[in-house]
């Protein structure tokens, strides 16, 4: 199938959803808004809002944030009352304090029988995770990951700005856009790495999968083609018009992805149209065939 259907669906056909079906959400939640990027104090009651409104059954989170201490930030009690999950998986990629932990979480409203990790050998926050929870008697793995972001500094984010806005310095273009390069390359030879990682783990996976993630890559990517496999596209098979998933400065494209296994279809797949972070929840609908 052409690279660009990745990027953009026409799908005029509607599949009623039921009660059966799988509700999957992935959603890098940028930490709940902790440090007050939006500018709105209540960034953290509107995403969890959004969350329980939409109630789904499996919540893969990426950039995950939560606190022991006494207050307002312990998400693992927060999200799993809001969603009345049965389950949770939690890693941590950076704690302190003993209290305060950053990392990655899948909620879920199925059994969860086995837990485990795939990490990356690197100093980087990013991790990917598998789940196997029991639907109808039936083991499914859930994967959940976050890969190698560019992490543009601050100065990257201005020059781009300036060069939108045709406002650039021309002494300052060619350094600056050097910086920008050795950091997309520093970003690609990672996620190259760790999609080659995930998709070992997967080849060697006897359960029906279902994937999620913010890869920090296109659909025209080594990573996205490398993981995707033989899996199936939730967006591609559901999806409708131009997709992007980042609401960042740079790059606004898809680079969250809800794939699976053979075992199920896609009825249905959106993004929710609001969103307090840099990136908009997917979510799909998958039944089991």
């Amino acid at each position: 199938m052409p690279t660009c259907f990745g990027f953009a669906q026409l799908n005029f056909s509607k599949h009623l959803v039921s009660n059966k079906d799988i509700k999957v959400m992935s959603y890098n939640s940028m930490l709940f808004d902790l440090y007050n990027w939006s500018k709105n104090k209540q960034s953290r009651n509107i995403i969890l809002t959004s969350l329980a409104e939409e109630n789904p059954d499996i919540l893969c989170l990426q950039e995950f944030y939560t606190s022991e201490e006494k207050g307002d930030f312990n998400n693992i009690d927060t999200v799993t009352n809001l969603l009345n999950t049965k389950s949770s998986h939690i890693e941590y990629t950076t704690t302190l304090r003993n209290l305060d932990h950053w990392g990655i979480a899948t909620f879920t409203k199925y059994p969860v029988v086995r837990k485990g990790k795939i990490e990356f050998n690197t100093r980087s926050n990013n991790l990917c995770i598998y789940t196997d929870i029991l639907i109808d008697k039936d083991t499914v793995r859930i994967y959940n990951m976050h890969l190698q972001s560019i992490s543009f500094s601050k100065a990257n984010y201005k020059f781009i700005d300036a060069i939108q806005n045709d406002t650039s310095d021309v002494k300052d273009e060619m350094e600056n856009s050097k910086s920008i390069l050795r950091r997309i390359k520093r970003a690609f030879v990672k996620r190259a790495k760790q999609a080659d990682a995930i998709a070992d783990h997967i080849a060697l996976c006897r359960y029906k999968i279902i994937l999620c993630g913010d890869f920090n890559d296109t659909p025209a990517s080594y990573v996205y083609r490398t993981i995707k496999g033989n899996l199936n596209d939730a967006f591609m098979e559901a999806g409708s018009g131009f997709e992007q998933t980042y609401a960042g400065t740079f790059p606004r494209f898809r680079i969250d992805y809800i794939l699976f296994s053979n075992s199920f279809t896609c009825k249905n797949y959106h993004h929710l149209s609001e969103t307090l972070t840099d990136h908009y929840p997917i979510v799909g609908y998958l039944s089991v065939k």
